[in-house]
């Protein structure tokens, strides 16, 4: 008998025609990527989603009512009734990109607050919404009603075979078992793209995999899972956990995870789609003739859908775009790392960091991932996760140290002299990356503001406690009037202050 995918079932012969054609895409891509010209204009751009909270700060099922006011492109559903997402044009970051890119932000954003405040409900860019509950996310209404999001989550559910868990301590422990995939909506992210050559995706894949630990650490954002004091960024594991097919008998067996940091470096962008297709059975198989498209697009460069379908069903960190575009195909990557939030110019901040510093690591006659083992990187990304802004991570030539002092000493530095190289504006530069070292130096980023800010509201009191539940429904409108304002996190006060 087939699976249940949403309203349609895939037969186990549809399911081998599905791995036939992958298999004859790959081939497609590993010739055309020999032998065609791919667009490589460096190109940067972002998705930001939002969650939506009513007047206390809790959640706000209303996704669906803000976009049709907004009736804007630039906006899209997300897989929570409570969220959203704004998808930013292509900019480039030379001269004062950078800067265009936080005005655009701050524009978007703007009209975004007003759609929502015709339905009393306000945006919120944060990683982990603290004041959503395990009741809601136990109740069918949290889901947009979509086909695209029930199949998603049917396809889980049932590959996995059992219920969705999720396991996860640090001050607090929570191990709940849901039915459905519910807490991927608690998971809100800026995702960073860059385009590549193909000759080049090796080397900024490899870096971006090098500095994701940095990257996680400085920027962490998502301390309070459901109430819990978790992990700095939570939001990592959650995600991890929510999308997972595998059993912990299969877990245990070695085989890969769908939210997969990796387990090389690599050599070719054809390394990741092969992995992809190699390890990973089909999720949503839906073959090309099923969904429409031709095999070409109008100037004859293959759409390869089976290809992307299925390589938007492997959430790597660090994810390989291959776009057919309009005039001619191109590579992308995708950095998935970073959570929402918490104000434009933090986000922008991160965004700075991140493209000059893999602009300078690129370039190195030495790369650092030459001089760092996989399992360091992946040790480091756990670190940063975890530990927040406070992580100590390990680095070539400098043993193990603080990130924050690691960021001050060598890659800020580094980031400044990428973005010199891609011909940033100096007073952009030094903005940006200037509140990124503030950051580093302070101590403060947004998972350590609302930890605080918790700790000022309630102090210690107890999970489920009347005290826990309205202080995180006081930080998070704390958090929102400052988010507001546009101030750097790392200006921020605390109550009482």
């Amino acid at each position: 008998m087939g699976e249940a995918v949403g309203s349609v079932r895939y037969t186990p012969r549809e399911r081998t025609l599905y791995r036939r054609k992958l298999q004859e895409n790959l081939e497609t891509f590993d010739t055309y990527l020999q032998n065609a010209s791919f667009e490589s204009k460096g190109t940067i751009g972002l998705e930001l989603e939002f969650n939506l909270v009513d007047e206390h700060g809790a959640p706000a099922l209303a996704n669906l009512d803000v976009l049709d006011t907004l009736d804007d492109g630039d906006f899209q559903s997300e897989i929570g009734a409570y969220n959203l997402e704004v998808n930013m044009p292509v900019s480039r970051v030379r001269d004062a990109g950078l800067k265009q890119l936080e005005k655009g932000l701050d524009e978007r954003l703007a009209k975004l607050r007003a759609a929502a405040r015709t339905h009393d409900v306000t945006p919120v860019s944060i990683g982990t919404l603290p004041t959503v509950t395990t009741e809601l996310l136990e109740d069918e209404q949290w889901i947009t009603p979509e086909n695209r999001y029930r199949a998603l989550s049917t396809a889980v559910v049932e590959a996995r075979g059992e219920y969705v868990g999720i396991d996860l301590s640090r001050e607090d422990h929570y191990a709940p078992d849901f039915t459905d995939i519910a807490p991927e909506s608690t998971c809100t992210s800026m995702q960073l793209h860059l385009q590549v050559a193909p000759n080049r995706f090796a080397d900024a894949w490899n870096a971006s995999q090098a500095i994701a630990g940095v990257q996680i650490a400085m920027a962490a954002n998502s301390p309070l899972f459901l109430g819990h004091r978790l992990w700095h960024e939570s939001r990592l594991p959650v995600f991890a956990q929510s999308i997972d097919t595998r059993t912990p008998e299969l877990e245990h067996q070695g085989v890969r995870p769908r939210v997969w940091f990796g387990e090389r470096w690599i050599t070719s962008v054809f390394d990741l789609f092969e992995e992809n297709v190699q390890y990973f059975p089909p999720l949503l198989p839906e073959t090309r003739e099923a969904s429409g498209r031709p095999i070409l697009t109008d100037n004859g460069t293959p759409y390869l859908h089976e290809l992307n379908l299925h390589n938007g069903t492997v959430w790597r960190w660090n994810r390989p775009i291959y776009a057919p575009g309009r005039r001619s195909a191109h590579i992308r990557l995708e950095n998935r790392i970073l959570p929402a939030g918490p104000t434009t110019v933090d986000m922008v901040a991160d965004a700075a960091f991140y493209y000059g510093l893999i602009a300078f690591l690129v370039r190195e006659n030495r790369p650092v991932w030459s001089r760092m083992t996989f399992a360091e990187a992946q040790e480091n990304f756990e670190n940063g996760a975890r530990d927040g802004i406070g992580a100590r991570l390990t680095w070539p030539r400098h043993g193990t140290m603080d990130v924050a002092e690691l960021v001050l000493e060598t890659l800020a530095p580094q980031a400044r002299e990428g973005l010199e190289q891609l011909e940033v504006d100096e007073e952009v530069i030094d903005e940006y990356i200037g509140i990124y070292e503030a950051r580093a130096r302070t101590g403060r980023n947004g998972a350590w503001w609302q930890r605080k800010a918790l700790d000022a509201f309630a102090g210690r009191a107890p999970v489920g406690s009347v005290e826990r539940e309205e202080a995180l429904l006081k930080v998070v409108r704390l958090y929102t009037q400052n988010q507001q304002d546009g101030r750097p996190v790392h200006t921020w006060e605390l109550p009482g202050e």
